[in-house]
């Protein structure tokens, strides 16, 4: 049996049964990161020794029939959010040798589940960027073909999941960065509303717009993922304390009465024939299973990328300000004076498109032109957020490609940073708005590249986009053959 192709429900059911054990599993998981990542490039930190002991400490409570719906389960964790005795890196030279202190929250409660860490998972510097090609240690590259991007900034969290170098995998989405991976790389990803999963122990990005979420091989494992991980937590301050539901419940829904919404703004001169003919492919899907579609607007869109790209980099400006070569991570020691460290730590430290985005938003944020950008495009967000609230008095789910086009050489647009950002228009503004968003997949290209469908919903109804992504995924044969050796 391939155990490091199972699904987190079909392993959980042998487990519990005891037909396999947590060890067995994890021992085939960390085979497979062996003998293909040197191809997918997915990890930057892969720790067999503690991923084994876990799976022995799982395998006790299974055998004593404790443990969480996770125990025993291999999983991989962006290299974002802190891991206490891991070393979290968030891509970057300058937290190379960083090694937490302490547990993400979400990585406390997967722990508490009786989950396996089998390692950290490659992203762009500090989750800026869409491809993964800006990690300071390795590229991720796309199981269905390795020359194309993953996407980013999970990347490799989405590539692990797709070339079952994992069960599943925690990615997190600042403005399309779980959901755009996803669609790129053939698997499930959902970004939950702000507020729904804590954000404790996340290195921040943007912190208005950061949320973590589940990649996945299915829906069923999405649900089961975000049971374990949703949740108030009074460490994060923007966390929401308001009840979580079954998202397992979700899935024996039907679609009938469900609207979907259609906004005319998402298809447009610019869409990928081969990603929109796929959209619609499952947009009929739905409508035979009982679904009806009505025509929305979201008229404030074509702003979203203007306010995301002055929002984000004035947040990241602020909390990247900390990286100094004081308190923690990488010093240069080679200046004279206090301001010549500062500086040659944070020249050497970070990446150029880190760099990009921290005088971007330092700015932004500067004395007389505050008022002028910052304060502007906060403004217009609001708006944005207004039209989402009047497009769901119409709609429960609305409906749109994840990305224009399927994934890209690597290397054919690193050196064009305006090309890079307008690839994610179609999922900044669910974080501009703080909605859920789920990418589950519709279709492959003529290249054999998988696409997209993105689905989203009212704040805190992540149920309906499980409901309707299940749903989809059942009456959908979406299985080709991987590349050869995968």
């Amino acid at each position: 049996m391939e155990l490091h192709k199972l699904t987190i429900h079909e392993l959980r059911d042998l487990l519990k049964k005891r037909e396999v054990s947590a060890v067995d599993a994890t021992r085939k998981v960390l085979e497979r990161i062996d003998s293909v990542d040197d191809t997918i490039q997915a990890f930057i930190t892969v720790d067999h020794n503690k991923a084994l002991k876990q799976a022995e400490e799982a395998d006790k409570l299974l055998q004593s029939g404790e443990g969480g719906e996770l125990c025993g389960v291999p999983l991989s964790i962006k290299d974002v959010l802190c891991t206490k005795g891991i070393r979290t890196t968030c891509g970057s030279r300058i937290l190379e040798t960083f090694v937490p202190p302490y547990d993400a929250t979400v990585v406390d409660k997967l722990n508490k589940s009786g989950a396996v860490t089998v390692g950290k998972v490659a992203m762009d510097e500090f989750a800026m960027g869409s491809t993964s090609e800006n990690c300071a240690y390795r590229i991720p590259k796309n199981p269905w073909n390795p020359e194309y991007i993953s996407g980013g900034s999970s990347g490799g969290s989405a590539a692990s999941v797709a070339a079952d170098e994992c069960i599943a995998s925690l990615g997190t989405d600042t403005g399309g960065s779980i959901r755009q991976p996803a669609s790129h790389c053939g698997v499930v990803g959902m970004k939950p509303t702000y507020g729904r999963v804590s954000r404790y122990g996340l290195v921040a990005f943007a912190s208005s717009l950061d949320q973590i979420g589940p990649i996945t091989k299915d829906v069923r494992d999405c649900a089961l993922l975000m049971n374990v991980i949703s949740g108030y937590d009074p460490k994060d301050s923007t966390s929401v304390k308001r009840d979580v539901p079954d998202y397992s419940a979700a899935l024996s829904k039907g679609l009938k009465g469900l609207k979907i919404g259609i906004p005319k703004e998402y298809f447009i001169q610019g869409l990928d024939a081969e990603v929109e003919k796929a959209v619609f492919n499952g947009i009929d899907i739905l409508k035979e299973a009982g679904a009806e579609t009505v025509e929305i607007s979201l008229p404030h869109n074509d702003y979203c990328v203007a306010v995301y790209y002055m929002i984000a980099p004035a947040e990241a400006s602020s909390n990247l300000a900390r990286y100094d070569g004081v308190k923690y991570g990488y010093r240069d020691s080679s200046g004279e004076s206090l301001q010549e460290m500062y500086r040659n730590t944070r020249s050497k430290g970070f990446g150029d498109e880190v760099k990009r985005r921290i005088v971007i938003g330092t700015y932004a944020l500067s004395s007389g032109y505050y008022d002028a950008y910052y304060k502007k495009a906060s403004q217009v967000r609001t708006l944005i957020t207004e039209d989402f609230s009047k497009a769901y008095e119409k709609c429960d789910v609305i409906v749109s490609p994840v990305t224009p086009t399927p994934a890209w050489p690597i290397g054919e647009k690193i050196d064009d940073p305006l090309s890079m950002y307008l690839s994610d228009i179609l999922t900044i503004s669910a974080n501009l708005a703080g909605i859920p968003g789920m990418s589950v997949p519709c279709g492959f290209s003529s290249k054999g590249l998988p696409i997209g469908l993105q689905f989203q919903a009212a704040h805190f109804q992540e149920e309906k986009l499980i409901t309707t992504a299940f749903n989809l995924e059942q009456h959908l044969d979406l299985s080709p053959k991987r590349p050869e050796g995968l």
